[in-house]
């Protein structure tokens, strides 16, 4: 996906001076994910009032829709007793899945919290990539010089309860478009990437995705030789003695 270029992406660690928690852990059904940020971290709407910047700490992201093209992407305290954020986000495509959890950001201003971009769980090749507020996208598209998601429509940013079925309809609902450096929002479809075919998948996975051409019958043949040699052997006695 152009939209996760390395250009305009950095994993945690690298820009934060964050990590993930060593001890993560997820959860198949709903991509449950404990992540530990060690510097402050920008999220996406719709956050509970004043927590546009989550502090440094650790959460849980939870992956609560996934029925279309869009997912909606819940944000909990450590024990799961508040919600912080409900975030909408599109399929996110990366050609080599890592076994552990990736959370990239937007390379935003030097000593300000990193604007978070996408979430990967471990193993999967699909994740997570959080859509901005028109305005806030286009400022990052100008940072980072690639396009970001962005909603065309006004959502409230902040609301007192961000887990209400309310908000989480009008993510569902809201239009996405991609702001680009240039101020300009075009469909994603003209700066998003098909996912590569199958045999380029397993050619970045360092397997084939078939025998190489090199391949052949040869060691069949030749295992079927050496059994009839040595049938053909072991009935030599036998014909001795008949004589």
């Amino acid at each position: 996906m152009k939209l996760c270029r390395a250009a305009s992406v950095v994993l945690g660690m690298a820009f934060l001076g964050a990590a993930l928690s060593p001890n993560a852990k997820a959860d198949e059904v709903n991509h449950k994910t404990i992540v530990t940020f060690s510097g402050p971290v920008e999220i996406p709407p719709v956050y509970i009032t004043g927590m546009r910047i989550l502090p440094a700490g650790t959460y849980v992201f939870k992956l609560t829709d996934s029925s279309s093209n869009r997912h909606i992407v819940q944000i909990f305290n450590k024990d799961e007793t508040k919600i912080y954020a409900t975030v909408l986000a599109i399929p996110n495509y990366r050609l080599v899945a890592k076994g552990k959890t990736v959370m990239t950001f937007n390379e935003g201003i030097a000593g300000a919290p990193q604007p978070i971009r996408a979430w990967f769980y471990p193993g999967a090749n699909w994740g997570e990539e959080f859509v901005y507020p028109k305005t806030r996208a286009v400022e990052l598209a100008k940072v980072i010089k690639a396009p970001v998601p962005a909603l065309q429509v006004d959502v409230a940013v902040e609301v007192a309860k961000p887990e209400e079925s309310a908000v989480v309809a009008v993510l569902q609902r809201a239009p996405v478009m991609a702001a680009k450096p240039t101020g300009e929002t075009v469909e994603l479809a003209q700066v998003q990437s098909e996912p590569p075919p199958p045999a380029a998948t397993a050619a970045a996975r360092n397997y084939p995705a078939q025998l190489p051409p090199t391949s052949s019958n040869l060691p069949l043949i030749a295992l079927c030789g050496l059994l009839a040699l040595g049938g053909a052997l072991s009935l030599r006695p036998v014909r001795n003695r008949s004589l």
